[in-house]
C-alpha cells in the first residue's frame, strides 16, 4: 500500500499554495473549491495567495436503480454535462435525465443556499 503524501487536507492546501505563489494579491485571481475534501485545501490556498474563495458545487447525476453509476452530473452556474457513452449504452431515455436532473438541481440549490447562510455568519460572527 502506498503511503500517504501528505498529513492531511490543510498540509496539501499549504504546499499547494507555495507552487502557486506566483498568483498571490493579483485581482484576476479566484480560488474555487469542491466541495468536501477541496474545501480545507481550497481555503489554504486562498488564504496564502490572498485570493478570494468561493466553491463550486457539483451533484452527480447517477443512472436509476444504479445511483453510483454516474450518468453525467450538474454543476454551479446551470452547468449540465453528460457522459455519451452511458446514456447511450444503457439507452436513458431524455425524460429520465430531465428528472434525475431536476432533483439533483434541486438538492444542489439547498447545498447552495445552506453554504451561503454559513458564509454569512461565519462573515457577521453569528452562529449559522
Amino acid at each position: 500500500m502506498m503511503g500517504r503524501r501528505f498529513r492531511d487536507r490543510t498540509e496539501a492546501g499549504r504546499l499547494l499554495a507555495d507552487k502557486l505563489s506566483a498568483y498571490a494579491n493579483r485581482p484576476d485571481v479566484l480560488v474555487l473549491a469542491l466541495p468536501r475534501g477541496g474545501v480545507p485545501v481550497a481555503h489554504e490556498v486562498a488564504r496564502a495567495l490572498g485570493a478570494p474563495l468561493d466553491v463550486f458545487l457539483v451533484r452527480k447525476l447517477g443512472v436509476p436503480g444504479y445511483e453510483e453509476l454516474a450518468m453525467g452530473a450538474v454543476a454551479t452556474g446551470g452547468v449540465r454535462v453528460l457522459n455519451d457513452q452511458i446514456v447511450a449504452g444503457l439507452r436513458i431515455p431524455d425524460y429520465v435525465i430531465e428528472e434525475v436532473a431536476a432533483r439533483s438541481s434541486r438538492s444542489w440549490r439547498a447545498a447552495s443556499a445552506c453554504i451561503a447562510a454559513t458564509v454569512r455568519c461565519r462573515t457577521c460572527g453569528a452562529a449559522p
